[in-house]
């Protein structure tokens, strides 16, 4: 048996642009979640496309984090669908959710920090070479296939075989996002993937953000700041107490703007006044 070029072919169809662009490769429609009497998020109808980067937007405790655990397969909804390429959906687990392209990075990022790159990089699905019981890692080609990935991004992270815990947060997150992209990731879903890092790393993060969008893949980039939103965001969705009270396209916005919604919009003005008048 050869090395698996199946996981090589995803990776590669994800390099280009789905044709007919305007068709979503996610959508949802009337989503929500009640954990008991809580009603953690209501009646969300969104809808990702290939190569744009929608940036999710809130307060805490407004929705965003049950949202994105909605589409990964973490949570199941208690309402609404999910429809893959116009094909309503169920992901009862994250696993179902990657084998369809839909892919979470959390600021964990799941890497082993004695492990080298490579290993990393395969952690799960190590390719092999070989047959039946002389099946072994194939090493040469995962630290090529991972050097290839990281190039297409961009990414140079020296020798393959240093261990992750040598890696800048900022390089870690290059890891994490080329691993995905590897694997076929038609949705990359990232959670506050810059919360932790310095200007410098936070810029290289959203440069590989926008690559990743340019090679075709529906971006969802969850964030607290709104500056790095705006950067590099073509859509914003804006959650407030479990409602998506704004689905905003990029050129209706300016950073003044989208700081505004994100801190409460009314919310803010009616603070403002409260206090003027006390």
């Amino acid at each position: 048996m050869t090395t698996d070029q199946s996981t090589q072919s995803a990776s590669d169809s994800a390099s280009a642009p789905t044709e007919g662009a305007d068709v979503p490769v996610l959508e949802v429609r009337g989503l929500g979640r009640q954990f008991g009497s809580v009603q953690a998020l209501q009646d969300v109808n969104v809808s990702l496309r290939a190569g744009e980067v929608t940036c999710v937007v809130g307060d805490n405790g407004a929705g965003k984090s049950v949202f994105i655990k909605m589409l990964c397969g973490l949570i199941r909804p208690s309402e609404g669908e999910i429809l893959l390429d116009g094909v309503a959906t169920e992901f009862s687990s994250p696993r179902q959710a990657r084998a369809q392209g839909i892919v979470a990075v959390y600021q964990d990022l799941a890497l082993a920090p004695m492990m080298s790159l490579w290993r990393n990089f395969f952690m799960g699905g190590e390719p092999v070479k070989g047959w039946w019981i002389f099946q072994r890692f194939d090493v040469g080609y995962a630290k090529e296939a991972m050097q290839r990935e990281l190039e297409k991004l961009g990414v140079n992270l020296g020798d393959p075989d240093r261990a992750a815990h040598t890696l800048s947060g900022g390089e870690r997150q290059g890891l994490a996002i080329a691993r995905a992209m590897y694997y076929g990731a038609r949705v990359l879903i990232l959670d506050e993937p810059t919360s932790a890092l310095g200007v410098r790393q936070s810029g290289a993060v959203l440069r590989l953000i926008r690559r990743a969008a340019q090679r075709g893949t529906a971006v969802v980039l969850v964030t607290p700041k709104p500056q790095h939103a705006f950067w590099v965001g073509d859509r914003f969705l804006v959650f407030q107490r479990g409602r998506l009270v704004e689905d905003r396209r990029s050129e209706t916005l300016t950073l003044e703007s989208l700081s505004y919604l994100m801190a409460g919009g009314g919310e803010v003005d009616e603070l403002e006044t409260a206090i003027a008048t006390a």
